[in-house]
């Protein structure tokens, strides 16, 4: 699944499959502006910040259990956002600081270093990382991946693929090949 935020017309954080199909709304009340998104692939929850509304949120993936982490004139400072193990991890853009947030209680706020430029954070951990198994874009026996011959996306699961083409192509009728 790919997840994103957009505060167009009508603010909303949503999700759909890699090729851009399916796509849901996670929440679509009650929100403004959403500017950064963590997952907790874990356990399967969306943490969120809406610096109009002065908040980092969280739901789960179909958008109940809704919860306010913490509320504040704060928030309007901070971009990018990351969640490990019990904390949040984002930047502060007024001093350039990494800030670390308890993200069962908004508690435990505490800087940890301090950066000469950054807008996005991320965390890398061996768990979070699914195990790779067989899947759809694989390549095929000529090196193709997924047998499309410029874009592979994952569909529904990982069984099923979507393909593409590149500016200026179009798909041929049988699904696979660009011209």
């Amino acid at each position: 699944k790919l997840f994103f935020t957009d505060y167009g017309n009508a603010a909303k954080v949503e999700r759909c499959d890699m090729d851009g199909m399916n796509r849901t709304w996670i929440v679509d009340l009650k929100i403004e502006q959403p500017t950064a998104l963590a997952l907790d692939l874990i356990n399967k929850y969306v943490y969120w910040l809406d610096i109009y509304l002065e908040s980092v949120e969280v739901a789960d993936y179909q958008g109940r259990r809704r919860q306010t982490i913490t509320k504040g004139r704060q928030i309007r400072h901070l971009c990018g956002l990351a969640v490990f193990e019990n904390y949040l991890y984002t930047i502060n853009s007024d001093n350039l600081s990494i800030l670390r947030i308890n993200r069962y209680n908004g508690t435990d706020v505490e800087a940890l270093a301090m950066l000469d430029n950054a807008k996005e954070i991320r965390v890398y951990q061996k768990r979070t990382q699914a195990a790779v198994r067989s899947h759809a874009c694989e390549l095929d026996p000529y090196g193709v991946p997924g047998g499309c011959s410029h874009i592979c996306l994952l569909s529904s699961s990982y069984k099923a693929r979507t393909c593409r083409c590149r500016t200026g192509f179009i798909l041929g009728s049988d699904g696979r090949s660009c011209k």
